[in-house]
């Protein structure tokens, strides 16, 4: 079994401003900033190294990770974890899907939510941060499926994992608008 050594970063902006892109671009550099800090291997197996980032604490205690190098190995790309949670591939890295079908299964429950989590899914997007101050989590109690915190905290690193991955590319902006164009259909 790989053991990885723990380390906790902080990938927050301290200004938020209008302009998304610099926003985007901000956040990824700090992300990328942490694993330049990472000791190259010497090859692979047992002499490859490996990191694990803690990056958010959900508010049952359990956390989200980020673990590098991810399956494929390429640059700074780094799979998703959280904590005491099974997503549908049986492991505790979560898909995208996976989010986008509990987030179906709250909307059939409570269609007048919907609206709101875009929302607030659309302020994570903006850079803006998951937490109390942005986002009030109270009014997602007693919904079916993964709490509210889980989907919006991890949601955060697949955004910024997107930004880093599609570099070149829109990064962020096509998984928002998977959310949307997935969830649109059933509002």
């Amino acid at each position: 079994m790989t053991v990885y050594p723990e380390i906790k970063i902080n990938v927050k902006l301290d200004n938020i401003t209008q302009n998304i892109e610099l926003n985007r671009n901000n956040l990824r550099k700090i992300a990328i900033k942490e694993f330049t800090k990472e000791k190259a291997g010497k090859g692979i197996g047992e002499l490859s190294t490996k990191y694990k980032y803690i990056v958010e604490t959900l508010n049952s205690g359990d956390r989200v990770y980020i673990t590098r190098p991810a399956f494929n190995k390429l640059g700074f790309d780094f799979l998703i974890h959280v904590e005491n949670y099974k997503f549908s591939n049986g492991k505790d890295n979560p898909k995208h899907e996976d989010f986008i079908n509990d987030i179906k299964l709250k909307i059939n429950k409570n269609s007048v939510l919907s609206k709101k989590i875009l929302g607030d899914l659309e302020k994570i997007y903006n850079c803006h941060e998951p937490d109390d101050k942005t986002i009030d989590y109270s009014i997602y109690n007693n919904l079916p499926g993964f709490p509210m915190d889980l989907i919006f905290k991890a949601s955060k690193w697949f955004f910024i994992e997107q930004d880093i991955r599609y570099w070149n590319y829109s990064g962020r902006n096509m998984l928002m608008e998977s959310y949307k164009e997935k969830l649109n259909k059933i509002i």
